[in-house]
């Protein structure tokens, strides 16, 4: 049989290609983000790094190299006692309360239907048509 495909062929293919939808299909259920959420605050180590890469920019002006600055900065992490890492720690849990607490004043919102923002938009909005509205007319005129 030289040429032709077996049955278990054409059911390996058959099988990829189930598989493939499958995917495709989980991909499509996600929801999309709301923009409107906070984001979450960066870690202590995130903190850390912010002051590390611009240190290290200044001390290797010539190094475009990501992934060189994320090994230095994490060997220099690994070797901080609790001490040093304190006021990042410090930094990271001021940023997560904040964090929190814009995120209950969120999930109020969304609980109570978002209304504010969204009557606030729809006045500006209507203002600025019917100043445009105006303006229009005059230019007719």
């Amino acid at each position: 049989m030289k040429g032709g495909k077996t049955k278990a062929d054409a059911m390996q293919t058959d099988n990829k290609l189930k598989r493939k939808t499958v995917g495709a299909a989980k991909r499509a259920k996600k929801a999309a983000k709301d923009p409107n959420k906070p984001k979450r605050p960066a870690s202590a180590f995130f903190i850390f790094m912010e002051e590390f890469r611009k240190q290290y920019k200044e001390e290797h002006p010539d190094n475009k190299s990501v992934s060189a600055v994320g090994k230095a900065g994490g060997e220099k992490w690994k070797t901080m006692i609790v001490a040093e890492k304190a006021p990042y720690v410090q930094k990271a849990e001021k940023r997560k309360s904040e964090y929190n607490k814009k995120m209950q004043a969120y999930n109020l919102k969304l609980a109570g239907g978002g209304n504010d923002d969204e009557s606030d938009k729809s006045k500006s909005e209507v203002n600025d048509e019917d100043e445009d509205g105006s303006g229009e007319e005059d230019d007719d005129e």
